[in-house]
């Protein structure tokens, strides 16, 4: 096997996987993805798995938008020959406070600014002609926006790394990276449990493990594990006159809940354990979860849970994406901090990465991702997050 690349990628996630298919798109074909167990085996293999164009600020708002416009014709896009599951019945934001409520009136103008087709919906009128069953007491208002959905994040993972792979685009899985090769303050490759590669150009895309990574070069990325647990019930018909009950979601409340179009229910609450790498699920959150969602959706009590997981968000200080651009190590980058929107950002993160190593131009500029932004007080703060760790 090669042992030289023009760049390497660690990372076999959508984050990855989406780099490396678009690299091979601008030519940079030469390129060697490593994966340390087989591919989606990490965060993506284990979200939520929706697509929301409903956030609280611009950015997210415009990359979220600008992968929509790519799910949409992922297939088409990657030459990949099975479905990606996307489907578009939409979510429903739920605010179960006044100041929960303002923040998303103010989300709905910058989502307006870039023509998501949000609204509010009234309550408890409104919410019950998309829902019907929802039980309102507590509710101040929601928003909803029909374009909103989920995908199979395995399939969308796979359609990026096959058509990588046809590409040029090398990959080896069950390929532990163990340490960042530098030399004289640039990269020149990684070390692995199966021998060194060199490359002058790293892409560190490992999530939670991305910033121990990127520290053995002396760069600080201040991102953290955070816990997340999900369950799935059995296969039921549509639970909505109109097809599947829409991507229900709180933040107050810290719980999404959504029916695929397969009848089975995805749900999640999150339990607000940070910097752990544990993901044995518990039937404590478990209890939580369906007490929780059973509240607002009680309808859902009937039905039965066949699995349950765990995934491991990496936390930024402000939810936003760090895409570190090494000062100590030139041609590494670190990409992670995507605090559980990873893979619904993930083809237009891929494209601006994709465009920064291969020096082409780009409408959003990189470094505003950089995590001086802590210390020089730039920062990019995400309002609308599942998470306890941040106060809604």
């Amino acid at each position: 096997m090669k042992k030289s690349y023009e760049a390497i990628i660690i990372g076999g996630g959508i984050a990855g996987c989406a780099a490396a298919f678009e690299l091979a798109k601008r030519g940079m074909t030469n390129v060697l993805l490593v994966e340390k167990s087989y591919l989606t085996s990490g965060a993506t293999g284990r979200c939520g798995a929706g697509i929301r164009q409903q956030w609280g600020s611009k950015l997210n708002a415009t990359l979220a938008a600008e992968s929509v416009s790519v799910f949409e014709h992922l297939e088409e896009y990657t030459g990949y020959d099975k479905s990606c599951g996307l489907s578009q019945h939409g979510y429903l934001m739920l605010a179960c406070n006044e100041k929960e409520w303002a923040q998303f009136q103010k989300n709905l103008a910058v989502q307006h600014e870039l023509g998501v087709c949000s609204r509010a919906v009234s309550v408890p009128d409104g919410v019950r002609e998309i829902v019907p069953f929802i039980h309102t007491e507590g509710l101040v208002g929601a928003t909803f926006c029909p374009k909103d959905g989920y995908a199979d994040p395995f399939h969308c993972t796979y359609a990026y790394a096959d058509g990588a792979k046809r590409l040029g685009v090398t990959m080896m899985t069950y390929t532990a990276v163990t340490q960042l090769l530098a030399e004289k303050g640039k990269i020149k490759g990684v070390r692995t449990n199966k021998g060194d590669f060199c490359a002058p150009t790293v892409l560190n895309a490992a999530n939670v493990w991305a910033p121990a990574l990127a520290a053995q070069v002396g760069d600080n990325i201040p991102v953290i594990p955070e816990r997340h647990q999900a369950a799935v019930t059995e296969p039921v018909a549509p639970l909505c006159p109109s097809g599947p009950m829409p991507m229900v979601m709180s933040f107050s409340r810290h719980f999404f809940v959504q029916q695929t179009t397969h009848g089975s229910v995805i749900m999640g609450v999150s339990d607000g354990e940070t910097d752990t790498f544990n993901i044995s699920s518990s039937w404590q959150n478990l209890e939580e979860t369906c007490s929780t969602i059973c509240y607002t959706l009680p309808a859902l009590r009937k039905l039965r849970v066949v699995r349950q997981w765990v995934g491991l968000n990496d936390a930024s200080p402000d939810r936003a994406p760090v895409i570190e651009i090494s000062q100590n190590a030139e041609g590494l980058i670190t990409e992670c901090g995507f605090s559980g929107h990873g893979f619904l950002i993930g083809p237009r993160t891929a494209i601006l990465v994709a465009n920064a190593i291969t020096g082409q131009p780009d409408g959003i500029d990189i470094k505003m991702f950089s995590s001086a932004r802590y210390q020089t007080g730039n920062i990019l703060v995400e309002p609308s997050v599942i998470s306890r760790a941040v106060k809604n």
